[in-house]
């Protein structure tokens, strides 16, 4: 892991030391004054009981103005340090609001800094689970295919095996090789979320063109505002749609519709099957990774996962609907190109 950069170690003022350091200077200011004047114009007499009164005033309001400085700035920062050193050795509980703010800044600031530490430790999470889940998905292809062959070449040497038992252990060896090739070439899509989205754009033409190419089972249509462009690059829009189509096709559907409107900023798409359909116990689970109904017929269960970390890289959402009629629809809004996300 690269190391964070480190600031450099030399002395620096506090802001406590500053704001005090600033407030005597300006107490300073009538007090010399009124210094000069007494020495000029009024000879060495001494000070009356106003100016007395006048200049302890001055320094009454300036320790005031102090506390609430010390108050409303420093004491909130040196909050936030204190919640930020305990966030970075893993307490999810130290991501909490402050007490007090003190200014408006200061309240957007951490904000600003519990949204972002909540992400980061939502991130941790979900590779720490994520991890685990390529562990046992990879772990079992794997025993697979080392127990076929070390029962292959035991048989080398006994010679006991028929040519179709033979032949059915290469064939399961083949199956478990093309499903962790799968598992592989999902995992490479799932990185690439994690850079930073890459610009360009393109519509609903381009990608039911490109569709219709990678997968020519499938009678696929597209209707509304397919011209129009958002700010989806044609490799991330190939990606997440190929997806999509791919798991229409793998659950029986021979149609897919694609319905694109604009609003507002958005463009938001229906996609519409005509297969299977998702079953009520299932459609809380098909976003969760690695969940798959066709995990003997090779499916990994992350191509939905897939869609919606793309998605939400490109500031784009994905959700299940009720479909009007048989198989699965979703709902899919994209940001337009150039609009602000």
């Amino acid at each position: 892991m690269k190391p964070s950069p480190r600031v450099k170690l030399k002395w620096r003022p506090a802001l406590a030391l500053i704001v005090s350091v600033v407030l005597l200077a300006v107490m300073a200011l009538p007090v010399l004054l009124l210094v000069w004047f007494r020495a000029v114009e009024l000879g060495s007499s001494p000070m009356t009981t106003t100016e007395l009164c006048a200049l302890m005033a001055v320094l009454l309001l300036t320790l005031l103005v102090a506390y609430v400085l010390s108050r409303t700035i420093t004491a909130p920062i040196h909050g936030l340090i204190a919640r930020a050193d305990a966030i970075s050795r893993g307490g999810r509980g130290a991501i909490r609001p402050l007490d007090s703010y003190g200014t408006r800044e200061i309240a957007l600031l951490t904000q600003s800094f519990l949204d972002l530490a909540g992400k980061l430790v939502d991130h941790s999470d979900y590779v720490r689970s994520f991890a685990a889940h390529v562990s046992h998905e990879l772990k079992s292809p794997l025993t697979a295919i080392k127990g076929a062959a070390e029962l292959l070449r035991d048989d080398a040497q006994d010679g006991v095996m028929s040519a179709s038992q033979q032949q059915q252990f290469l064939d399961n060896i083949i199956c478990d090789a093309d499903r962790l090739n799968g598992l592989l070439l999902r995992l490479r899509e799932l990185a690439q979320t994690e850079l930073a989205a890459p610009q360009g754009h393109t519509s609903l033409n381009e990608i039911t063109s490109h569709l219709r190419t990678r997968i020519p089972a499938l009678d696929i249509a597209a209707s509304g505002d397919t011209a129009v462009f958002m700010a989806l690059s044609s490799e991330a829009a190939g990606v997440i749609f190929t997806n999509m189509a791919d798991n229409a096709a793998q659950h029986g559907a021979t149609t897919l519709t694609l319905t694109a409107k604009r609003d507002g900023a958005t463009l938001r798409i229906t996609l519409q099957d005509n297969g299977h359909g998702i079953a009520a116990a299932n459609r809380e689970r098909i976003f969760q990774p690695f969940f798959s109904t066709r995990r003997d017929s090779g499916g990994t269960g992350m191509g939905l996962d897939i869609v919606r970390a793309m998605l939400g890289a490109h500031g784009g959402t994905v959700h299940l609907i009720d479909s009007h009629g048989p198989g699965a629809a979703f709902d899919i809004a994209v940001p337009l190109a150039g609009s602000n996300r």
